[in-house]
């Protein structure tokens, strides 16, 4: 299809571009920004007059729930509600079941993603068999099939052995190694240490299960020198262990969920499940702490940690629920949010949904590293087409995720949230209109 965009206000991080400008996209791709060049007809155009045009949003860290989980989510589902949300680029996590820890199962995900031609796909393989901590994966034929780095998800390894064989194994042939920094033993609460956990009777997850594994990371990092990307930061001390990595000249990288970007323990109320997260939602001084780190780039982007929970596993004792909450549509307004209260340009603001997360993923992209999270001539057509003046609620039924679960529900909070996607294209087709 060629598609014209008319009007809109084209930002684009990468390149510093912010004007008022169309977009022409014929073949999947941009053949010009401003003004047409050659013969150009469009079959369909869309009205972008105070609308911002913007690249599609990649988000690092999603759990699409198949295959295993299906009754949680589906990947028609999930794929719908990541476009809905502007999401374009989406990494998925390998703690399915079964496990992503064959090639067969990898090429399978992505040729069924491929097949709904919506956001696409970039799968993280499992770093060991069935996630079990003891025997590494075949990282070479994995990568082969599509995976783009390798993690445990939230499965933390116990054994340093195994780890330090793993970055030493992805350091000789360039893979990243995901990980979220957690401490096995210290780690298994379901609230953040403090004052409220203790309060509420909820066992607790002191910072020192991230910050030990943040030490065992970096150690290691330092004889390997493999790129190791920490998924889901959440602590005040974590960011400052991570800012003396990057001064230190580690090749690491880092980001942090929505959640632990605007929501604090005190949010979880009277053990509201809606609120049981992973990472568990920590104290004023650590939400502040991530804040002001996103904005000064110590934590390189903002993932929306979605994770689609059933009825059944919700609505049970907060310890008991499974941790998780739908996040894909919400991305962009709490980016949007966050960078209003911090006083950031609206670039700025972009900056941690579109550059910077591509710039985590390099050269994993391939062929879609000169393009993915920029508005570039010749790039692919992967845009995020949003109105930042509309407001609007978080009414869990009208969300296009299976999962309906949110801290973020208006009936929660009562706050409105800023900015709503109006079209998603992807490899210029229009993957999402609103109505």
């Amino acid at each position: 299809m060629n598609l014209l965009i008319k009007n809109g206000r084209v930002i684009d991080p990468a390149s510093g571009r912010d004007e008022v400008a169309d977009v022409a996209v014929a073949a999947g791709r941009i053949v010009s920004i401003g003004a047409l060049r050659g013969e150009f007809t469009p079959q369909r155009v869309i009205d972008a007059t105070g609308l911002v045009v913007a690249p599609g949003l990649v988000d690092l860290a999603a759990r699409l729930r198949e295959p295993g989980h299906e009754h949680e989510g589906m990947l028609e589902s999930e794929m719908a509600a990541a476009v809905a949300g502007g999401v374009t680029s989406v990494v998925c996590l390998p703690d399915t079941d079964p496990v992503l820890d064959e090639p067969g199962l990898v090429e399978m995900l992505k040729f069924r993603a491929e097949k709904l031609h919506q956001s696409r796909l970039f799968p993280l393989g499992a770093l060991t068999r069935n996630l079990a901590g003891e025997v590494l994966t075949e990282m070479a034929e994995l990568t082969e099939a599509g995976c783009i780095g390798f993690g445990q998800a939230e499965v933390p390894l116990v054994s340093t052995q195994v780890l330090q064989r793993a970055l030493q194994y992805a350091s000789t042939f360039g893979y990243t190694v995901w990980l979220r920094p957690q401490e096995l033993y210290l780690g298994k609460g379901v609230a953040a240490s403090g004052p409220l956990a203790t309060r509420l009777g909820l066992s607790g997850v002191p910072v020192a299960a991230e910050t030990i594994a943040l030490h065992t990371i970096f150690e290691l990092q330092r004889s390997t020198r493999a790129r190791v990307h920490l998924c889901r930061l959440s602590s005040a001390a974590g960011v400052a262990l991570v800012r003396q990595a990057k001064a230190e000249g580690l090749p690491v990288s880092c980001d942090v969920s929505i959640n632990s970007l605007h929501l604090i323990d005190a949010d979880i109320g009277f053990f509201d499940s809606r609120a049981r997260l992973t990472p568990p939602l920590r104290q004023q001084r650590d939400r502040d702490a991530l804040r002001e780190a996103l904005a000064d780039g110590t934590i390189d982007a903002l993932v929306s940690d979605h994770n689609p929970v059933d009825e059944d596993a919700k609505t049970l004792p907060f310890a008991e629920s499974e941790p998780g909450a739908t996040g894909f549509e919400l991305l962009l307004s709490l980016a949007l949010k966050w960078g209003q209260e911090l006083g950031l340009s609206l670039p700025r603001a972009l900056s941690v949904l579109t550059r910077d997360p591509a710039q985590v993923l390099g050269s994993a992209l391939g062929t879609l590293q000169a393009s993915v999270g920029q508005v570039i001539e010749g790039g692919v057509a992967d845009l995020c087409v949003f109105d930042p003046e509309a407001v609007w609620q978080v009414l869990p039924q009208a969300l296009r995720s299976q999962g309906k679960h949110t801290p973020f529900a208006y009936e929660l909070t009562g706050t409105a949230m800023p900015g709503q996607v109006r079209y998603t294209v992807v490899g210029g087709q229009v993957a999402f209109e609103r109505a």
